[in-house]
Order: structure tokens, then C-alpha cells, then sequence
């Protein structure tokens, strides 16, 4: 496949996130328990990952060990436990937007982490270190412009009332309901949440070196996901109530994160991540923000203004330069590559004559 898939691939990532964030916000305010729904979700992963995973990796998978599986049960509990418990946590004290803007801590975390771990590159002398670097700022200061500049009104009155209702009039917004202390409360347990994200995506490109079966390894990740979250159930979630399904908001929602979010997502980053690197990865991240702010615009009838519309801008421009950057980069690495192969090609050619 081209290099143009991996693009393609974490668009759509970003999208399948942005349906999960509006869905799980609606979920949790209609009742739905988080271990709850974290269990379900990955039980339904590992139902469809794992026939998959034993039939078309069973030649090519490697031997488990202990050690490996150690790393995975970690993997694990940074990327599906730690994350996904605080993030909705700190979801049901702030907007699905909010959430999502907080999310753009992701590209400067990840790529901090991998270069104190030497698993990217840092040169301010090359055009291709100085995009990586000046793009992840424009990101970060497109994502606080985006949530903070309060302009004037893009769209004044799209809808006469929200497609979709998530409390009364009475409420009139989320800070009201949950109070200042709460909200802040909520924006540092999603920040905390994606310090394991971040941790989870490099994580993720170590392990793949030792164990390289995406779906495997993917399956596992989901089944120590149930399993780490059924045992916290046994003390936070013991009414039985709790976990009976009715078709409802809240089912779907477990179906759609099961089979599009942890199966089909899941995949995806570890197969970007495998091509592409940990950063590639985190650096789609603030397109989440864009894609969920212009939802809830419009079924949640927010206020959409014009300090929005000119902070989705500087994201794509920031995720631009630093997606040109990898680009440039990853040229470069080809052509010493070549250079490479060509001078052992010639470096055998005369040790080949000189033996004659």
C-alpha cells in the first residue's frame, strides 16, 4: 500500500474518535457506568479480533514469552485502563469539545517522550527538524485559540433548539452544572489520562519490534483490557443493575466503541505505528478537535465563533508542517539508504577483482 494510506488511515481514526467522544458523552449522562462500559467494549474486541488473529497470523506469529506478555499486560493498562477510566471521568465534568481540545497535549508529549528515548529525530539545523518542531507549536496554539479566543459568532443560530439534548433548559451549560472547581477537576483527569496515551503510543512501537502481529497483539491488548477492568469492577461497580443492557444510547454506544473504536482503531494506530512511528501517530490528534467541535455545533446546537474557525485553521496549518517534516525526513533516510547499498555494491565489486 502507498504512503498515502497511513494519512487516509488516521483521518479516520480521528473520525471514529470524534463519533465515540460525542456518543460517550451522551452515554454517561444517561446512566452509563464507565467500568461498564469498558469491560463490554473490549469483550466485543476480543470476540471479533480473536478468530481473526488466530487464522491469519498463526504461521507468522512469534513464540509469546513472558516477558513480551509482561509488556503487553502494561501496554495495556497505560492505554486502555489508566487512559480510557480517567479520560471519561473527566469527560462527565466537562464538554465532548473540551475533552477534545485537551486532547492536543497528545503530539507534544508523544514527541517529547520519543526524543528522550532516541526514537526521533531533533535537528534545528535541518528544514525538516525546525517544520516537526514549529508545527507542533502552531498545533498547541491553534488548539488554545480554538478553545479560549471568544470572537464573534460564526454561526448565530443554526438550529432553533439541539438535535440531540443532553439536560434541561434549567441547565444552561456544563460549568454551571458541575461548578468551576469540577470543571477544572475534569481537565486535569483527561490530562492525565493522555500523559498514558502518549506513553501507550511509544510503548506500542517498542513492543511491535519483539511481537510483530498486529491483530494478536491487538487482541491482547483488549482482552487484558476486559480483565483489568472487570477486577476494579468488583469494587466500584458491584450493583448488578449496572451492567443490564436495554437497547438504548448506552448500547450502541458499548456496540460502536467494541467494533469500530477498539477493533478497527485499535488495528489501525498499530499498523500506522508500525510504518510510521509513534509521533506520526499522536500528530493527528488535534484534528479531533475540529471534528468534534463542528458536531456538536450542530447537533448540540454550541456556539460555533469565529476564534474557532480561525484555530481549526492554524491546527491543519501546524499538522501540515510537521506531517511535511516526517516527509522530508523519511526522503532523506531513503536516499542515505541507497547511498548505502550502492557503495557495499561497489565496495564488494572491487574486493571481488582484487581476489582475481
Amino acid at each position: 500500500m502507498g504512503n498515502g494510506t497511513s494519512y487516509v488511515a488516521m483521518v479516520l481514526v480521528q473520525l471514529a474518535y470524534g463519533g465515540s467522544n460525542i456518543l460517550m458523552k451522551i452515554a454517561l449522562e444517561k446512566g452509563l457506568d464507565q467500568l461498564v462500559f469498558i469491560v463490554y467494549r473490549h469483550v466485543i474486541a476480543v470476540l471479533l479480533l480473536g478468530p481473526f488473529a488466530y487464522v491469519l497470523e498463526r504461521k507468522q506469529r512469534p513464540s509469546l514469552s513472558i516477558k513480551v506478555m509482561a509488556k503487553i499486560f502494561v501496554l495495556s493498562s497505560l492505554g486502555t485502563t489508566v487512559h480510557l477510566n480517567l479520560y471519561y471521568a473527566g469527560l462527565a465534568y466537562t464538554s465532548a469539545t473540551v475533552a477534545s481540545a485537551l486532547s492536543n497535549v497528545i503530539p507534544c508529549l508523544t514527541f517529547l517522550i520519543a526524543v528522550m528515548l532516541g526514537m526521533e529525530k531533533l535537528s534545528i539545523k535541518n528544514a525538516s527538524g525546525r517544520a516537526k518542531i514549529i508545527g507542533a507549536l502552531i498545533c498547541l496554539g491553534g488548539s488554545l485559540t480554538f478553545t479560549f479566543w471568544k470572537g464573534g459568532y460564526l454561526i448565530r443560530s443554526l438550529l432553533k433548539r439541539p438535535l440531540i439534548s443532553l439536560q434541561d433548559a434549567s441547565q444552561a451549560s456544563d460549568v454551571l452544572k458541575h461548578g468551576k472547581e469540577n470543571w477544572i477537576k475534569g481537565s486535569l483527569l483527561i490530562l492525565t489520562s493522555h500523559v498514558a496515551w502518549s506513553a501507550w503510543l511509544i510503548l506500542q512501537a517498542v513492543i511491535y519490534k519483539a511481537y510483530p502481529a498486529r491483530l494478536s497483539l491487538t487482541a491482547m491488548i483488549c482482552f487484558f483490557a476486559s480483565l483489568q477492568s472487570s477486577v476494579l469492577s468488583l469494587f466500584f461497580a458491584r450493583n448488578r443493575s449496572l451492567w443490564k443492557l436495554e437497547v438504548n444510547v448506552q448500547l450502541w454506544t458499548i456496540i460502536y466503541c467494541g467494533v469500530v473504536i477498539s477493533s478497527l482503531v485499535y488495528y489501525l494506530q498499530t499498523w500506522c505505528i508500525s510504518r510510521k512511528g509513534p509521533v506520526f501517530a499522536a500528530m493527528f490528534s488535534p484534528l479531533l478537535l475540529v471534528i468534534v467541535g463542528i458536531f456538536s455545533a450542530v447537533a448540540f446546537n454550541e456556539q460555533f465563533r469565529m476564534g474557532s474557525l480561525i484555530g481549526a485553521c492554524i491546527i491543519v496549518l501546524g499538522l501540515y508542517c510537521v506531517l511535511w517534516g516526517k516527509r522530508k525526513e523519511s526522503l532523506y533516510d531513503a536516499q542515505l539508504e541507497n547511498r548505502k547499498g550502492v557503495t557495499d555494491c561497489n565496495t564488494q565489486e572491487i574486493s571481488v577483482t582484487t581476489v582475481e
